[in-house]
């Protein structure tokens, strides 16, 4: 099957011919149906790749605090070849995934093949997901609309952790989509919400579902 992965190394990706998933205690086996691309998340992860050693290191402080004392137990070079193999190892992208249940490993489970679900799989043709961080999708909602569930879930999770009161006043930093749920979700819950970002048409969008907004490369 075909699988997106990208290098630590370099920051490349590419579409690779990998092994389909095997099915392990507890989980489903999707086909996917369409996977949504988080443009935060993944291009930090390719900026990141991109970035010099020293430029990783200093974006990484405590696996530099981690190696300084892998060297003190098993010498400098182990150490350097230590990171430079975790380096070289292609990391998998992606956590929105809709797809159609090919298999469940239990008898027991609330779902069966043929299900349409949500899950946090990768970019890959068919993913293995356990149970609990799968949802079927209704009906009327389309592939493309319920590949935003995960995204929607994290900025949930987040203003639940918040424990935000009636009359509040939050400020959300940053409305990427994520950002820009959350200030619903507040405005929703009936707090005042103040949002901040550089951008001006992050800002209008957020202006428009209720946020006080402020622009922070003009603040």
């Amino acid at each position: 099957m075909k699988q997106v992965l990208q290098s630590l190394k370099s920051g490349k990706m590419d579409i690779e011919n990998v092994p389909s998933p095997t099915l392990t205690k507890g989980s489903v086996l999707i086909q996917t149906a369409c996977s949504l691309i988080s443009s935060g998340t993944e291009r930090m992860l390719i900026e990141f790749g991109r970035a010099s050693l020293v430029k990783k290191a200093k974006q990484q402080p405590d696996k530099v605090r981690m190696a300084f004392d892998k060297v003190k137990t098993d010498g400098l070079a182990l150490t350097l070849k230590a990171i430079q193999n975790k380096i070289d190892q292609p990391i998998q992208l992606g956590y929105c995934n809709v797809g159609i249940i090919q298999d469940v490993a239990s008898k027991f489970s609330d779902f069966s093949a043929g299900d349409r679900v949500v899950s946090n799989g990768f970019h890959a043709e068919n993913v293995c997901v356990v149970e609990n961080l799968c949802a079927k999708i209704p009906e009327n909602v389309s592939n493309e609309e319920a590949s935003f569930t995960v995204l929607g879930a994290i900025a949930l999770q987040g203003t639940r952790l918040s424990r935000p009161t009636l009359g509040e006043t939050i400020a959300v930093f940053g409305l990427g989509v994520i950002g820009l749920i959350t200030v619903q979700l507040l405005k929703a819950a009936g707090c005042r919400v103040i949002a901040f970002d550089f951008d001006d048409e992050k800002l209008i969008i957020a202006q428009k579902y209720g946020a006080k907004v402020f622009n922070l490369s003009t603040e």
